[in-house]
């Protein structure tokens, strides 16, 4: 029985040591494959290593991924790389990121790509390739988007001369029918349009007399104001000459005084005007000279 078991024993060490030495021997030859560019062996070796062997080594996985890609079988190789994001190892985490950027990047997906080359950045700054990658489509993305606004711009201006131009045009032809309705109907009634050119020259005359009463006002107005500025003066002198009442107050003498004094001079002026009517009515002597 002892036999039995160490025989067992035995047997399984070299079957351990047999897959061993195969796993050893297929990465050997799907490195030397993928190598030489023979990516179909090396998909064989790598798919039977990751398969059949179950082995879970994540640059085996990484290869194999590659090996997908470079035989443009695109699915299998996203879902390889995708599995391998989540890697501890971050150089694998970094590469398995730059290889799904370049993907998106090659379908057009240029901001998914642009998020993978950030994140594979991320596991490893010192990754060179993804930092290139980055750069140079983070520059392209940019212009692309300030010649999709410069683009806009351009079709909006556009847009607006064409909505101009269509005004411009409907108005011109508003008016275009304006004037044939106005021609139509001035050979229909050609009494009216000698009517309106009649009332605007009545218009016409109109405004022209009221400028001109309006100028002959203005120089009457500037003739009249000497006078009055002279009348104005005179009223001011009167205003300044002091009344009867104030002379008689300077003169110190009362109203009553002031009128018997008139009333003296009065009769005294009769008086000498009777004298002389009287010496006049006298007879001349003849007789007697001149003098």
């Amino acid at each position: 029985m002892k036999a039995l078991i160490t025989t067992i024993f035995i047997a399984s060490l070299m079957g351990g040591f047999n897959d061993i030495a195969k796993i050893n021997a297929l990465k050997k030859e799907a490195k030397e494959a993928y190598n030489n560019g023979d990516y179909q062996t090396a998909l064989k070796h790598y798919e039977l290593l990751s398969d059949s062997l179950a082995v879970k080594d994540d640059n085996i996985l990484l290869n194999l991924a590659n090996a997908y890609f470079n035989v443009q079988d695109t699915t299998k190789a996203i879902n390889s790389y995708s599995e391998l994001t989540t890697s501890k190892n971050k150089v694998v985490r970094s590469v398995a990121h730059q290889q799904l950027g370049i993907i998106k990047n090659r379908d057009k997906q240029f901001k998914e790509a642009l998020s993978h080359f950030k994140e594979s950045l991320k596991a490893d700054p010192l990754n060179e390739d993804s930092r290139y990658n980055y750069e140079l489509l983070k520059k392209v993305l940019e212009e692309q988007e300030k010649q999709e606004q410069q683009d806009q711009n351009k079709d909006q201006n556009k847009e607006d001369q064409d909505e101009q131009q269509k005004e411009n045009q409907q108005n011109k032809d508003q008016q275009k029918e304006n004037q044939e309705q106005k021609d139509q109907e001035n050979q229909e009634d050609p009494d009216k349009e000698g009517e309106e050119n009649e009332e605007k020259k009545e218009e016409g005359e109109k405004k022209e007399q009221k400028n001109k009463e309006g100028e002959e006002q203005d120089e009457e107005e500037k003739e009249g104001k000497p006078e009055e500025n002279d009348q104005e003066e005179g009223e001011q002198q009167e205003d300044q000459e002091p009344s009867f009442s104030d002379k008689l107050k300077e003169m110190k003498i009362s109203e009553d005084k002031a009128r018997m004094i008139l009333e003296a001079m009065k009769n005294n002026e009769i008086q000498y005007y009777q004298q002389n009517k009287r010496k006049a009515k006298k007879k001349k002597d003849s007789s007697k000279p001149d003098w």
